[in-house]
């Protein structure tokens, strides 16, 4: 990897999420939910659908983007 100390990384720390996927039931329903954290601030939400989860990640990545770096 060639960066140079002045550049900004392109996988920022403070854009880091962990997404837990909870195991399905057999025979249930195929929409995946689970549990989704900010690394960094530690915000996290349980969540029942790919709508839910990405807003979650929507309203924390904007929230960074109106803090100054």
């Amino acid at each position: 990897m060639n960066t140079t100390a002045t550049s900004q990384p392109r996988l920022p720390a403070n854009r880091a999420f962990v997404v837990q996927f909870a195991a399905a039931a057999p025979g249930g329903t195929s929409a995946p939910h689970g549990r989704a954290e900010h690394m960094v601030s530690g915000q996290a939400i349980h969540f029942g659908s790919w709508v839910e989860l990405a807003a979650f990640i929507e309203q924390v990545l904007a929230r960074l983007e109106e803090k100054p770096p």
